[in-house]
């Protein structure tokens, strides 16, 4: 039975005609045109209130005309070029000098040393970003674009890199672990494969994707091994996960039997306290797919693979995935972050090293929470497979897990609620509990731990005890309390982002709907013409943006990043039902290139500098966003007028179009609005 093509943003059967491509080029053309402002309105009485405007107005006069008094604009340019030269000039040895004589001073102090260390890697820093700035007030002339990196890169993600990995003495799976060194950053703009296509609107493209978009052979299709994968089906240049396919049925089936087996009635997970999933080694996020129309939000995590991979084509889909694995390091997830693990057929040996990633499944798990886990394993008959399933049985019953039900190769455990289930144990029975040294809230790629973790956590909350979703997402006092943060703080937060949220998708709509006419201001199209889904927060602070957008009825999911150079709230964010990860923005983000269609930062440039570090510059975060971003994909910037004027000189170099605005309600700040233009590559 083969699958039946459908047009951008249409649910129709009709296939996407080369006529329609080439209106597409058109109308990109057309919004190129209009991001750079070709209008001549005035741009004085313009402010974020009217965007439409705004975006699309440019001062600029004809070189060929002259001023009020005859003189020439060329000389007058070439002046204020020379004065501000000049300036700049001078600035930069006053800071210098000011910089060393105050270094001289705290280095002569007994008390100096420390300060005078941390001073030195903020002042290389600082002679850097001079020289970066200084090469930029030269001129336009002087601005030298990125290079394209290869094509060996299409596909590829820093930090994964299997053949390093082997040569380095990794084997026995640890070389699909994440590693990142001094040779992991890349200086280069990734492009994208012969015959991209801008992927199809949500929720169109939950169902269809181009195959040219992803790496995989038409052989991985056909020989997709589990259920999950098997929803697939190719015509031509398109991959379909149809609804209609008898395996939708098997996905549809199974999620009632896992229902069943908790003692929930009619696949209501949000009764038993169920909202958040992590799904291992999840196919291509078929069963995540179905359990949205549950109000369930599943990550797909899976290890990187350079062919066919689980991750890309998920987040193709426009799913919440990322690159993670079970192998020798934790998690970028605090203790207790999932209602629900799932691991169908997912390739992990879970009775490899004495348990120990059965240790990190109870870690992220919440109290009460469920480990679900289908494998021909739990309905073993030979000997040696009996004997690896008694030992996953003993174990879950060492670390405090009652088994629920076990129907065919599926079995479901839960995870004790009461932490004095440990100390009733035997002695010798199971790992310990972790001390409060190793046991924190940070747990950025840490070695594996064989100790219980959250158990001494103010969040030990069953999951049933915890409000249900959507209720969850507005904390009230005594759950922020939880966290040390007042509801006053966290409430006019909210109430920011909710007015945020309706600026952005003023100043989006126009342009993304240029070839569908509306007014900014009004409401969006009725799906499936939604703007955006898969939306990156590098700096999610409470989940503010997350919020927002979800209250505005948008049809995204967001993937909360909280960076490792500040106060770290994921916790309270994954106890929201929302979902996130720590990440270090000087480190390659583990996803693959053209993911997300909306990359949002507020005030993380503010935060990168205030921090003494000296392992990145801005223009290697700016690279990362560039791979991380599909093409036509936006930026929006939020930061103070002095790092978006910086920022905004960057995007030259990305080859990026973009515009400063003014925000209405902040004079120390600004929005820097960028759209990442689709390069083609050229067919060899």
């Amino acid at each position: 039975m083969s699958s039946m093509p459908l047009q951008r943003g249409i649910s129709g059967g009709v296939r996407v005609s080369d006529s329609a491509d080439d209106l597409r080029d058109s109308q990109m053309k057309d919004k190129t045109d209009l991001i750079r402002g070709r209008s001549t309105t005035d741009s004085s009485s313009l402010t974020l209130r009217f965007p439409f405007a705004f975006l699309f107005t440019n001062n600029t006069q004809s070189p060929s005309k002259t001023g009020d008094n005859g003189s020439d604009p060329r000389s007058r340019h070439r002046l204020v070029l020379l004065f501000l030269k000049i300036s700049l000039v001078l600035i930069v040895v006053l800071a210098l000098a000011g910089s060393f004589w105050w270094t001289l001073s705290i280095s002569a102090s007994p008390r100096g040393g420390h300060v005078y260390h941390n001073y030195r890697r903020l002042q290389e820093q600082l002679v850097s970003d001079l020289l970066d700035i200084g090469e930029i007030s030269i001129g336009p002339s002087r601005w030298k674009e990125l290079e394209y990196c290869d094509v060996e890169a299409e596909n590829y993600v820093p930090c994964f890199n299997v053949s390093e990995s082997l040569e380095m003495g990794y084997t026995n799976g640890d070389e699909n672990d994440r590693f990142c060194g001094s040779g992991s950053k890349q200086e280069c703009l990734v492009l994208p494969p012969v015959d991209y296509k801008v992927p199809l609107r949500w929720p169109t493209g939950k169902d269809v994707i181009w195959f040219r978009n992803v790496k995989i052979t038409a052989n991985e299709v056909l020989t997709s091994g589990s259920i999950n994968k098997r929803m697939m089906m190719m015509d031509d240049d398109q991959i379909s996960f149809r609804s209609a396919s008898p395996m939708f049925d098997e996905v549809e089936d199974y999620s009632h039997q896992i229902a069943q087996m908790i003692g929930i009635k009619n696949d209501n997970f949000i009764e038993a306290g169920v909202r958040t999933i992590l799904d291992i080694g999840c196919g291509y996020g078929s069963f995540g797919a179905h359990l949205l129309s549950k109000q369930l939000l599943t990550m797909c995590i899976a290890n990187y693979e350079a062919s066919g991979s689980q991750v890309q084509l998920t987040l193709e889909r426009g799913l919440p995935a990322m690159i993670a694995s079970f192998v020798s390091k934790q998690l970028p997830y605090p203790s207790l972050s999932f209602d629900m693990l799932h691991c169908s057929t997912c390739g992990i040996d879970w009775d490899q090293k004495d348990g120990l990633l059965l240790v990190e499944v109870d870690r992220v798990l919440k109290p009460g929470g469920y480990f679900v886990w289908t494998s021909p394993l739990t309905n073993a008959r030979n000997k040696e497979d009996l004997k690896r399933w008694n030992f996953v049985h003993d174990f879950a019953e060492s670390i405090c897990w009652t088994l629920l039900s076990q129907q065919d190769k599926t079995v479901v455990w839960k995870k004790t609620i009461k932490t004095k289930c440990y100390s009733a144990r035997k002695p010798g029975v199971g790992p310990s509990v972790c001390s409060k040294g190793h046991d924190v809230e940070s747990p950025y790629y840490r070695p594996l731990q064989m100790c219980l973790g959250g158990t001494r956590s103010r969040r030990w909350i069953p999951i049933e005890g915890r409000t249900r979703w959507p209720s969850r997402s507005n904390m009230n006092k005594t759950e922020l309390s939880l966290y040390g943060l007042h509801q006053e703080v966290v409430g006019e937060d909210a109430e920011n982002w909710k007015v945020n949220v309706r600026e952005y998708w003023s100043l989006l709509s126009p342009l993304i709907f240029s070839d569908h006419p509306k007014r900014p201001g009004d409401e969006d199209p009725s799906p499936p013409y939604n703007m955006l889904r898969n939306v990156l927060d590098m700096n999610a602070q409470y989940g503010g943006l997350n919020s927002a957008l979800l209250e505005a009825k948008k049809s995204v999911w967001v993937m909360n990043v909280v960076p490792t150079a500040g106060p770290n709230h994921l916790p309270m964010i994954l106890d929201r039902g929302f979902v996130g990860v720590l990440h270090d923005w000087c480190e390659a983000f583990p996803s693959y290139p053209r993911t997300y269609d909306l990359v949002h930062a507020d005030n993380l440039l503010t935060l990168q500098t205030s921090k003494l570090r000296s392992s990145c510059s801005f223009m290697q975060i700016f690279t990362e966003i560039d791979r991380l971003l599909r093409p036509e994909g936006w930026v929006i910037i939020r930061d103070t007028a002095q790092l978006v004027e910086a920022a905004r000189a960057l995007t030259t170099q990305l080859k990026w179009e973009a515009r400063v605005i003014e925000v209405e309600s902040s004079s120390e700040q600004r929005l820097l609005v960028c759209q990442k233009p689709i390069t083609k590559r050229q067919s060899i």
